[in-house]
């Protein structure tokens, strides 16, 4: 068996592409059985974000081409449309690419720490379905093992670099003074949690938080004197927001062009700041083209990203270390598991050698024979059973000329030549 990993993320395919192929909600359980369906695939998990979807799977045959088919067509597209984009990594190499996504060494944004989150989810998705083997249930708790040491041993998370964190920091070359402004969150999970986390640092005049679930809304406003509403009530407080982010998992726009023009006419053409976070995007990217919108994906807060990126070079070169050793460590427990069974034989075989002898000496003590000569025979039969393969198999090794397998046997039965 090997393992495999194969994906597509934000450096290999544009947004437009991401979020065709991106795999959530209801949508994961159906995948993950879909794809384990596969003849060659033992295990599977998936995860996948705004930046990246990617299948984890155990294969008993190098079919890396059935996999991209399946995503295709779990997607209706043309498995020739994303072949382009795809990566993927065999073995250890998989290793290495799973401990570098949960330790935030391959995000948009060094060492951002919600991708470890994203991968406990991807896992526990996986747990619940059942798509889990002992190969994959080993390597994603050894992963999380490796995420807490590069967190606990290395500062990469030390600096406030993230992509709730890039675009409040554009939102601030745009509106120098916070406490004058009103922002809309879309949404209530962990990126817009650390966004008005971000803001309120900023002392933001006002926030107003949006939720399909209100009740959550209500509470995560009120941790930053905000206050919550429904989706349904955007429209009647859109008007208020000179900025607006977005970071949900609805898979249609949630803002468009017909709900946005009477807004902008409502605020008399006072720009409003929009960055659309999620995959598949909130905010119709028509609004682009308004002349009192400014709008930016993900994919837009690069530069802004790339800047708060120095101070975690030295702690990604640290977190590599770690990693190195850590690929290293996983992949011999996963040959180990290659000699599991032929130990298990071995023991089985030598057991039953020893219950054949044994039960031979407990008769032979029950018709009265002597303990001493019992003990003697059993010592002497056991022994002779035990070195009986063994013995005629290095003596054919020798007798051909086998010259590898004498030595493997004075290896393996720790021995020395005279």
């Amino acid at each position: 068996m090997s393992l495999i990993a194969l994906g597509i993320n934000h450096r290999t395919a544009p947004v437009e592409l991401r979020e065709q192929v991106a795999i959530t909600g209801e949508r994961i359980t159906a995948a993950l059985r879909g794809l384990a369906a596969l003849p060659s695939v033992t295990e599977v998990a998936i995860l996948s974000t705004c930046n990246r979807t990617e299948l984890y799977c155990g294969l008993q045959d190098d079919q890396v081409d059935a996999l991209c088919e399946w995503l295709a067509q779990f997607h209706a597209l043309d498995a020739a449309q994303i072949r382009p984009h795809l990566y993927s990594f065999p073995d250890a190499d998989a290793v290495r690419h799973l401990l570098r996504v949960a330790g935030g060494l391959d995000s948009m944004i060094l060492g951002e720490p919600q991708i470890l989150g994203q991968m406990k989810e991807a896992y526990q998705n996986a747990s619940d379905a059942g798509t889990l083997d002992a190969a994959l249930e080993c390597l994603f708790q050894h992963t999380f093992a490796v995420a807490k040491q590069i967190r606990t041993d290395t500062a990469i998370g030390e600096s406030p670099v993230s992509v709730a964190f890039a675009a409040v920091s554009l939102a601030r070359q745009i509106f120098s003074n916070f406490e004058q402004h009103t922002a809309l969150l879309i949404g209530a999970g962990d990126t817009i949690e650390l966004t008005a986390r971000h803001l309120h640092d900023q002392h933001l005049g006002r926030m107003i938080i949006a939720n399909r679930t209100p009740q959550r809304a209500h509470q995560l406003a009120a941790q930053f004197n905000g206050f919550g509403i429904s989706l349904d009530e955007i429209p009647a407080h859109l008007a208020e927001a000179d900025i607006v982010i977005s970071a949900t998992g609805s898979q249609t726009p949630i803002l468009d062009a017909g709900m946005m023009k009477p807004v902008l006419k409502q605020r008399k053409h006072r720009p409003v700041f929009m960055v659309d976070i999620a995959v598949p995007r909130d905010i119709d990217p028509a609004l682009a083209k308004f002349e009192d919108v400014y709008l930016y994906t993900v994919d837009d807060l690069q530069e802004v990203i790339q800047e708060n990126l120095k101070s975690r070079q030295e702690a990604a070169h640290q977190a590599e270390e770690i990693i190195d050793v850590q690929v290293e460590r996983f992949m011999a427990w996963l040959r180990a598991q290659d000699a599991v069974s032929s130990i298990r034989s071995f023991r089985q075989r030598n057991e039953q050698h020893r219950d054949q002898v044994l039960a031979k000496a407990q008769q032979m003590l029950a018709n009265g024979r002597d303990p001493a000569e019992v003990t003697a025979y059993l010592a002497h039969t056991l022994t002779n059973k035990l070195n009986h393969i063994p013995s005629v198999q290095i003596r054919q090794a020798a007798e051909s000329g086998d010259a590898a397998l004498l030595e493997a046997a004075l290896r393996l039965y720790n021995l020395t030549r005279d």
